[in-house]
């Protein structure tokens, strides 16, 4: 059973910072690329970024290019979201997501999300 755990999420002001971790279970984590997501209120599930098996390869929605960074820590089963120079259009839920293969190919459609899928909430607001 596939389970991702998020955290790190808070309350920042615009051109604040957060950086979001997903823990990783109940499968091989370093043979798979990684997602994040995030479901702003009354809106459906937006794909923010991916992260291929090895982390060589990083993919960002254009919203984001800049001021978010994936990583991860295949050694520790982590997953990475550093946010920098927030915005109020930031504000979501996100969630990190298991891509059925090593490399970050396709939309949310495609993604595993943990079994109980919490999410962090992020809130950037002045």
């Amino acid at each position: 059973e596939v389970q991702l755990v998020e955290s790190g999420g808070g309350l920042v002001q615009p051109g604040g910072s957060l950086r979001l971790s997903c823990a990783a279970s109940g499968f091989t984590f370093s043979n798979y690329a990684m997602s994040w997501v995030r479901q702003a209120p009354g809106k459906g599930l937006e794909w923010v970024s991916g992260i291929s098996f090895g982390g060589r390869r990083t993919e960002y929605t254009d919203s984001v290019k800049g001021r978010f960074t994936i990583s991860r820590d295949n050694a520790k089963k982590m997953l990475f979201l550093q946010m920098n120079s927030l915005k109020p259009e930031d504000t979501a839920v996100y969630y990190c997501g298991k891509y059925p293969t090593s490399e970050a190919l396709g939309g949310v459609g495609v993604l595993t999300f943990g079994s109980h899928r919490q999410g962090t909430q992020v809130t950037v607001s002045s």
